[in-house]
């Protein structure tokens, strides 16, 4: 038997203007292509958990920018899509299917509309793929593969393999991806990210994560590695332990934190000393009125706001970059917002800034209002949600604004001098505090 797995890499842009516009911007370029060029962490974990007498071959879409090069010869493809490539991903499934090739659908599109991939394919993953893996290689191989797979029990990130990062040509990538943890503690509206998967937070034994790091470095020996966590650090104790142990591995790594990780020196300097180099905040909106109800459990996000620009700050004092993330059309979002969005990322010298535009993904909280109150303006135009792409209609202002705001302050933002302006600030308060600690 033999298997390909098929990951949708790349960023998607349907914007004419904004693709345009990116084009000639280099700091909206650095990290789209740092997301596009991700491994599929999923994909080699599945390889992984594949017996040894089933060959396997892993590639990313982007290797095959004519259909027709396509690899051919597979019993069994699998695919991992989300939403923006999903009909890129449904129409290499049908290319497979009616060739004559099992396909099987994952990922957090598949698992948002099942029903709707599995007639692009011939199975879907609806959830969590492990704990469903066994069963759709046994059907494959027994020509009973078909229908929806869920998992019936929630998956122990202790049963994790290491994922098979040999079958990567390490040469193409600038850094590769570890998981930590599942799931996230807060319960975002707008999230489309693993709590589709599970809706547990989950850690990963720290033993396991050390041995994956391991793993990496014996193809790799001085590796850049992104946690691919959606919140790293909310379980304290856990995040405590694997920081003193990744001080021993000589790595550079960057990661996904929530704010309340300025209020814990000692976590900065554990996280400093482990060899961070960066981490991205979703600090969502400069302006209290958006962040209003976008957390469903306590507002939590909210709660933060009055300390958002301290957050940036006390991180960045500690030789820690910040990547801080902000979402521009929220309901509590006015034209003004993109101002303050240039203002605070100045003001407070963020080194690296993220802008996108608000997406009401299937599966989400948000989708689902957005739905009932007659919002959406391009249902099911799955290549739309994109992040940079307008799919919806505002409360406070029109697409059209929203378009050019956002197209507007990307220009702002990645202009050379503001990003000079930004950077240097940011090494200024580096210097400060070094001069404080000496005195």
């Amino acid at each position: 038997m033999r298997i390909l797995f098929i990951a949708m890499s790349g960023v998607r842009v349907c914007n004419p203007e904004l693709l345009a516009a990116g084009l000639t911007l280099p700091g909206f370029v650095e990290r789209s292509e740092v997301i596009a060029s991700l491994p599929s962490l999923s994909l080699l974990t599945l390889a992984a958990l594949t017996p040894d007498d089933i060959e396997i071959a892993y590639h990313e879409i982007a290797e095959f920018p004519d259909p027709a090069d396509l690899p051919g010869g597979f019993d069994l493809v699998a695919i991992s899509t989300m939403t923006a490539q999903a009909k890129e991903a449904y129409a290499i499934a049908r290319h497979y299917r009616d060739a004559g090739t099992q396909v099987v659908l994952g990922g957090l599109h598949a698992t948002a509309v099942p029903e709707e991939a599995l007639q692009h394919c011939t199975a879907v993953v609806a959830g969590e793929g492990e704990p469903v893996w066994a069963q759709i290689l046994d059907d494959a191989r027994t020509g009973r593969l078909g229908g929806i797979y869920r998992p019936g029990t929630e998956f122990d990130l202790a049963a994790t393999p290491i994922p098979r990062y040999d079958l990567l040509d390490v040469s193409r990538y600038n850094r590769l991806t570890v998981q930590t943890t599942r799931g996230c503690p807060h319960s975002c509206e707008f999230c489309a990210s693993s709590i589709t998967l599970t809706p547990k937070y989950k850690v990963k034994p720290v033993a396991r994560v050390i041995e994956e790091i391991r793993a990496i470095k014996r193809i790799w020996p001085h590796p850049f590695i992104e946690f691919a966590d959606d919140n790293s650090f909310a379980q304290r104790g856990h995040a405590k332990e694997l920081l003193r142990a990744l001080a021993k591995e000589n790595i550079r790594w960057f990661t996904e934190v929530d704010q309340s990780i300025a209020r814990d020196p000692e976590m900065l300097e554990l996280m400093r000393g482990a060899g961070c180099r960066q981490v991205l905040i979703g600090l969502e909106s400069p302006v209290e009125d958006g962040l209003v109800g976008i957390e469903g459990r306590a507002d939590w996000k909210l709660r933060q706001f009055p300390r958002s620009a301290e957050t940036v700050r006390t991180i960045q004092s500690h030789g820690i970059t910040v990547i801080g993330c902000f979402i521009l059309g929220l309901d509590g979002h006015t034209p003004r917002v993109f101002d303050e969005v240039h203002d605070f990322a100045q003001r407070t010298s963020l080194y690296d800034v993220q802008v996108t535009v608000l997406t009401p993904f299937p599966g989400t909280p948000m989708y689902e209002r957005f739905e009932r109150e007659g919002r959406l303006t391009h249902p099911g135009a799955w290549e739309r949600c994109t992040l940079f792409d307008v799919n919806y209609e505002p409360t406070h202002m029109s697409a059209a604004e929203l378009e050019s705001g956002f197209l507007g302050l990307v220009k702002r933002l990645y202009a050379p001098d503001a990003v000079r302006a930004r950077r240097e600030g940011y090494f200024r308060s580096l210097r400060t505090r070094r001069r404080r600690c000496a005195g």
